[in-house]
């Protein structure tokens, strides 16, 4: 493998030996050397050496300890760095790993071995790290970006634990507001039962994915119809659910419209069936008399064959009224 090295060392007894470690276990590796932290500092601001590792000594002229990690953790950026000291302090290496140092190794007990294995794993853990803050940066962005309201919540004390601006935007309160709020506090009072179940269900059965529609309520009052897509999320080492919420108060209301006028196309044909029919059949009960009685006047004939018409004409024309409002109803229902 190849590797670009900065050597922060001032001691050139040691400088010697880590070079000599390292050509030992990486074929022609590229080794830059800084004396102190001011050297380090403008080689890498320089920006025209991309360094896989620093190995950086604790104790350097000016500058050592806490601030020298500090500083350059800072300068380093993305860098893996491992500390190469000649003293043991269990406190302090834990600290320094805890900031983000990769390791940290007694120079007493150093050998080509030992440090080649420590760059390699501190570079893997580097890679590793980074894709881990790659793809937390897509999901924060596509947490944010959405134009959908989103949020993510504990499933054991229901508070919200974040939010994104598309929901402080549909819901009217502000991102703090909603930190202090639990999702109980956007559901109608009457429906808080529904939102126990649906959490005690997610917990008891681990439910992961689950998509289902329920009523919202809004800061200024107004109750919303939302479709929810929900999942598990672990947030900051707690157990919780991602929630993705999608307005549909309008295709509800849509749906609403339609039943409602359906139900009315349903009493007209209701009415155009039993109601209207009724005295039409009483008048074609009578022309089924009339056509057994035997008439004096002439126009009889052609009086009578027009009422028939009439009549066979008017329920035709109810039956098509009837027939149009069934088959409304069952497109709607389709």
């Amino acid at each position: 493998m190849s590797c670009r090295v900065l050597v922060v060392e001032d001691n050139p007894g040691d400088l010697a030996i880590i070079e000599d470690f390292l050509t030992e276990q990486i074929l022609n590796p590229f080794i830059a050397h800084a004396s102190n932290f001011k050297q380090a500092s403008e080689v890498l601001s320089a920006g025209d050496a991309l360094f896989d590792i620093i190995l950086l000594d604790l104790t350097l002229p000016h500058k050592g300890g806490q601030d020298l990690v500090t500083d350059i953790l800072e300068a380093a950026s993305l860098i893996p760095i491992i500390i190469l000291t000649g003293y043991a302090d269990i406190d302090f290496s834990t600290k320094s790993i805890s900031k983000g140092i990769s390791d940290y190794l007694i120079k007493d007990d150093l050998n080509s071995t030992t440090l080649f294995k420590s760059i390699i794993y501190a570079i893997e853990r580097s890679k590793a790290s980074l894709q881990l803050k790659e793809s937390e940066k897509r999901y924060s962005d596509l947490f944010h970006l959405s134009p959908q309201p989103m949020w993510i919540f504990d499933l054991e004390s229901y508070r919200f634990l974040k939010v994104n601006d598309a929901a402080v935007r549909n819901y009217g309160y502000t991102k703090n507001e909603f930190l202090s709020m639990t999702i109980k506090d956007i559901r109608p009072e009457e429906d808080i039962p529904i939102v126990e179940e649906a959490v005690n269900f997610y917990k008891e059965f681990d439910k992961r994915f689950a998509k289902a529609v329920y009523r919202h309520k809004r800061k200024n009052g107004d109750i919303i119809y939302v479709e929810i897509q929900s999942d598990i999320f672990y947030f900051k080492n707690r157990k919780a659910r991602l929630i993705l919420a999608n307005d549909i108060t309008e295709r509800v209301q849509y749906i609403k419209t339609v039943e409602d006028q359906n139900k009315k196309l349903q009493d007209i044909a209701w009415i155009q069936s039993h109601v209207v029919r009724a005295p039409l059949a009483r008048m074609m009960g009578i022309i089924n008399i009339l056509t057994e009685i035997k008439s004096e006047y002439t126009e009889y004939e052609e009086w009578f064959n027009n009422l028939v018409n009439c009549c066979n004409e008017l329920d035709h024309i109810i039956r098509d009224i009837v027939k149009k409002a069934e088959d409304i109803n069952t497109n709607i229902q389709d």
